[in-house]
């Protein structure tokens, strides 16, 4: 079983920057792809960021791109996500997300793709 820990989110002004945090126990980290997802109210939960165990893959939805960077660091367990240049849309929960397995390029959007999920950080961007 896998644990994940979000952590870093709070109430920023547009043009802020926040970066999340989220910190896996339990199992290796290190193989697992990992993934950014959001859910504003009355929305579904939407695709954000993904990357590979490896790195060598990064995904974004076209909403945050050129804003957003993923990152992880596999001897801290943990996987980033900086957002910069937010907006009030940007506002959201934020659940970081982990597969059990994957290729060194594995980096998938589906929800359905993702084994284990953390409680999530709320977001919000006000205007």
């Amino acid at each position: 079983q896998v644990q994940l820990v979000e952590s870093g989110g709070g109430l920023v002004q547009a043009g802020g920057s926040l970066r999340l945090s989220c910190a896996a126990s339990g199992r290796p980290f290190s193989n697992y792809p990992m993934g950014w997802f959001r859910q504003a109210p009355g929305k579904e939960r939407e695709f954000v960021a993904a990357i590979s165990w490896s790195a060598n893959n990064i995904d974004y939805a076209d909403s945050v791109k050129g804003r957003f960077t993923i990152s992880r660091d596999n001897f801290k367990n943990t996987v980033y996500l900086q957002m910069n240049s937010l907006k009030p849309e940007d506002t959201a929960v934020y659940y970081c997300a982990a597969i059990k397995t994957g290729g060194s390029l594995y980096a998938p959007r589906g929800l359905r793709n993702y084994d284990y999920w953390g409680q999530g950080t709320q977001v919000t961007v006000s205007s």
